[in-house]
């Protein structure tokens, strides 16, 4: 799109929503009359109390999007990972690769050498960044709260595109629980549980849950003396707490995290260099050869210690974290077999060992000001390697010279220190400001050793770099919500988004500044509303992103690859939640997103430019439909519908963009509730669609992973 036109668009969507700011006054005291007339017993939306801001709100006040998912929904949609709540946001999609979870969302992407996606987890104030390991048990979970756009004020220095906040449930005296079991297709096995209880009344307490899954995968391989499963997955997730309240005023909480988790191969196949996009096929992908183990282990353990004793005026919070992550991954060269690349491997080995500490007051007030300010420091050490690939090594005279090996030894450290406040301050009766900003620093420094020797010899690097950089910034923040009437409220915001520069893992040449990139940038727009109408609640935000120095994966040679900056690039769209109570028993609820995501610069180099072409892994909308029905008897059920627009892959071989259909997935779920058991049945993707979620195509090979096909299971829960 043009610069003009790109302009008349955003003068378009403003125009929409002053309109709507300037007749909603109107529009919702008459409505809101009519069906008060019509029916005084009308069943009312519950309230939503969420803690974007670091302190409870109605979900109603807060001057931001938010999507929420309660413990109920969470149930009924079969929801237990993130991958299944990031499929219920608008705009907002992840993939399962080679490289952990990756996250888009509205146009921004991971970056593949801080291994950081731009949404980041955190589960009771402890975060989940890195993309290996990027999901957690909701086995205790209370609610959801996925805050869209910018978070980095009070999230911190990666949340450039959002934050999923998980909230877990508070124990009682009373001890009590949850086992659940599914069964599925392509022997899918899933156990949960989840005990909480008191052990000194009123003053300790503590709780444990996990979850065990396991899946023999869709895809089979056929390659003689191999296991026959292709896409295998085992995991395994741990985690428990104390909880301390020896007096009203102070808590203590100690929690403790264990996820090991096994993926063998990719939902997807591969095809030798010269294929087409068109050439790949769902169905081809079921049954496939590769002659060498493929697999990648994630392990995680984490502590973090919570302390909080509120004073009079104010509470004091300090949350501590550490984390150790390992990561062991080894592929086949080619994902193929029949090829040169028989018998050879890629491998990745990595180590994370992560210390945070954030210190917090927040004043008590419930009226009048209230705001929130700390300090934040972090140190991770990151140490990657063995990483690289084999390869068989021919000139351009097609003498072979024997199989070769480029592995990457390299060790970074990151220091961060943060300032953060921010502050809600009324202004007369129906306008409240919010203005909030984090101040950081950032010290990065890495070694890295390249060697390139044939396979099985030692030797000196071939290459070798070191080098250090830093960087400060301040994010700022600012909104202001006008309060139209007690059930809606309009607001128009500003906020900064960040995501860190660094060091390319994967290096042949050139000096550490060369082998480095720069900080991701954004500067997010949004104006919207928000209100409920008796049965009805629903959210409009309409929003518009500048994105500088945005992060890309390319290739600078072939099998060398390397983040690099496009210097500009932007979003704009809108995001529709709703939800509405038709009966007692039946609720509809829906979620619409539409985007429009384009490289505005974008010089890849050797003469070839991007402007104007959509950034890669963004669907043009995304939509959600659902209806639940539950009956007095015991009797539920529900359906859902999930939609996905044209998406766009880069084609690194040719230096182009691909492009994927839409698509539309189905999922249904039909159970019985009686007394404490519920006993279940349910179906995903009944439709059995096809579609690709990722794209890969380079010197070597071209890849593409799918979604998962059609898949039915029972299930049974008994609540204690």
């Amino acid at each position: 799109m043009q610069e003009r036109e790109r302009k008349k668009y955003l003068k378009k969507i403003l125009l929409l929503s002053c309109c709507i700011g300037c007749n909603m006054p109107l529009l919702a005291e008459e409505v809101t009359a009519a069906m008060d007339a019509e029916n005084e017993q009308a069943t009312k939306m519950g309230t939503i109390t969420v803690t974007a801001n670091k302190v409870e709100e109605d979900i109603q006040d807060v001057p931001q999007s938010i999507s929420v998912l309660g413990e109920v929904i969470l149930e009924e949609k079969g929801i237990s990972d993130v991958g299944g709540v990031i499929q219920e946001i608008p705009n907002m999609m992840s993939s399962k690769g080679m490289h952990g979870n990756a996250v888009s969302f509205r146009g921004l992407n991971p970056s593949t050498f801080t291994n950081s996606n731009p949404v980041v987890i955190y589960i009771d104030g402890v975060p989940i960044i890195n993309r290996y390991g990027f999901d957690a048990s909701l086995a205790n979970v209370e609610r959801v709260e996925v805050l869209r756009g910018p978070q980095g004020t009070l999230y911190g220095k990666d949340a450039i595109g959002g934050v999923i906040n998980i909230v877990t449930k508070d124990p009682e005296n009373d001890w009590h629980g949850i086992l659940g079991a599914e069964y599925g297709s392509y022997n899918y096995m899933q156990g949960t549980f989840n005990l909480s209880g008191g052990l000194v009344e009123d003053k300790l307490f503590m709780g444990i849950n996990g979850k065990y899954r396991q899946d023999d995968g869709w895809i089979e391989n056929t390659y003689p003396g191999m296991g026959s499963d292709g896409n295998d997955t085992d995991n395994l997730q741990l985690n428990g707490f104390f909880l301390y309240t020896p007096t009203d005023r102070f808590t203590a909480r100690f929690s403790l995290a264990l996820d090991n988790k096994s993926d063998g191969w990719l939902n997807g196949y591969a095809l030798p260099v010269g294929q087409n996009f068109s050439d790949f096929n769902r169905d081809d992908a079921e049954d496939v050869s590769f002659d060498k183990p493929t697999y990648i282990d994630t392990d995680s353990l984490s502590q973090s210690l919570q302390l909080s004793y509120a004073f009079d005026a104010l509470t004091f919070n300090s949350t501590t974290t550490h984390l150790n992550q390992d990561v062991e991954g080894e592929y086949d060269a080619d994902f193929m077999s029949g090829t040169y690349y028989d018998d050879l491997v890629q491998f990745n080995y990595s180590e994370l060992d992560a210390y945070s500490q954030e210190l917090r007051l927040t004043s008590n007030n419930e009226t009048g000001i209230r705001w929130v300010g700390g300090l934040f420091f972090d140190t991770e050490n990151f140490e990657s390697g063995p990483y690289g690939q084999q390869f068989p090594y021919y000139d351009e005279s097609n003498t072979f010279y024997g199989n070769y090996e480029y592995n990457a030894i390299s060790e970074t450290d990151t220091y961060t220190y943060a300032a953060f406040g921010q502050a809600m301050v009324p202004m007369g009766e129906r306008f409240e400001l919010t203005l909030g900003g984090r101040y950081q620093h950032i010290d990065k420094s890495i070694d890295l050793d390249m060697y390139a020797l044939p396979v099985g010899t030692a030797g000196a690097p071939s290459y070798s770099y070191s080098g250090e950089k830093n960087w400060d910034v301040f994010l700022p923040k600012a909104a202001l919500s006008y309060r139209i009437n007690d059930n809606w409220k309009a607001y128009v915001s500003y906020s900064q988004g960040y995501m860190p520069g660094g060091f390319n893992f994967f290096a042949t040449s050139g000096t550490a500044e060369e082998n480095s990139f720069e900080p991701e940038k954004t500067a997010n727009y949004e104006i919207g509303i928000k209100g409920s109408l008796n049965r009805l609640r629903i959210s409009v935000a309409l929003f518009y992103m500048d994105i500088e120095d945005i992060h890309v994966y390319k290739s600078s040679a072939p099998g060398i690859y390397l983040t690099d900056n496009a210097d500009s690039a932007h979003s704009q769209g809108i995001e529709i939640d709703m939800a509405y109570q038709l009966t007692d028993s039946i609720e509809l609820s829906a979620a619409l997103g539409l985007v429009e995501a384009e490289y505005d610069s974008y010089d890849a180099g050797g003469g070839v430019i991007f402007d104007g072409e959509d950034i890669e892994k963004t669907p043009s909308y995304t939509a959600n439909a659902g209806i639940s029905w539950r009956s007095p008897r015991g009797f539920y059920a529900r359906a859902d519908l999930r939609a996905a627009g044209e998406t766009s892959f880069y084609d690194d071989l040719n230096k182009t963009f691909v492009e994927d259909d839409a698509y539309i997935t189905v999922n249904a779920k039909v159970g019985y509730q009686a007394g404490l058991w519920d006993f279940y049945v349910y179906g995903k993707n009944l439709t059995d669609e096809e579609y690709i979620e990722s794209y890969l195509s380079n010197a070597g090979f071209a890849l593409a992973e799918f979604g998962d096909p059609l898949t039915i299971g029972a299930g049974i829960r008994y609540r204690f």
